[in-house]
C-alpha cells in the first residue's frame, strides 16, 4: 500500500485529516502511534474545525518538523532553513490546491464552524475532496522525503 492510499484509508477509518498524514509516515518517527495521534487531533477540519489551515497541510507540517526541524531557541540560519523548507511544502502544495486553507478549498462561506464534526457517510464523502487532498498531501511529502533524505539524528 502506497503512503498516499494508507492516508486515504486512515480518513476513511475516521481519522482526521491530519492524524491521517501522520499516521502514515509513523514508521519513519520515533515516536509512539497514539502520542502521533493525540498530537495531530487538534487540527483536522482546518485547525478544530475553524476552518483555517487544512490538516493535511499541518499534518505533513508535524512530520516535516520531526524529521527536519530544530530543538532549540533558535533565531538564525536553523530556523530560516526550516521555515523555507516549510514554504516550500506549502508552496507545492498550492500549486495543486490554489490554498492551504480548508474553507477556501472546500468552498466554505463560514470561517469559524461548528465544533461537531458531520457524520462520516457514503453522503458526506460523496461531497468532500478531503481523500484526494490527503491523498495529495501525502504524495507531496513523500517525494519531498525522497528529494531530502532527513540526517538521522
Amino acid at each position: 500500500m502506497t503512503r498516499r492510499e494508507m492516508a486515504m484509508a486512515n480518513f476513511y477509518d475516521g481519522y482526521n485529516c491530519s492524524q491521517s498524514i501522520v499516521l502514515a509516515f509513523a514508521d519513519l518517527i520515533p515516536i509512539e502511534k497514539s502520542t502521533l495521534l493525540r498530537m495531530a487531533s487538534s487540527f483536522g477540519g482546518g485547525m478544530g474545525r475553524l476552518r483555517e489551515v487544512c490538516g493535511s497541510v499541518t499534518g505533513m507540517f508535524m512530520i516535516a518538523g520531526i524529521l527536519y526541524g530544530y530543538d532549540g531557541p533558535e533565531t538564525g540560519q536553523v530556523k530560516a532553513d526550516h521555515y523555507a523548507r516549510i514554504q516550500e511544502l506549502a508552496r507545492r502544495f498550492e500549486e495543486t490546491h490554489g490554498s492551504i486553507v480548508c474553507r477556501e478549498m472546500l468552498g466554505l462561506s463560514v470561517r469559524h464552524d461548528v465544533p461537531v464534526p458531520e457524520a462520516r457517510t457514503q453522503e458526506y464523502y460523496k461531497k468532500r475532496p478531503c481523500p484526494e487532498i490527503i491523498g495529495d498531501a501525502a504524495d507531496l511529502l513523500e517525494q519531498y522525503i525522497k528529494e531530502n533524505p532527513p540526517v538521522v539524528r
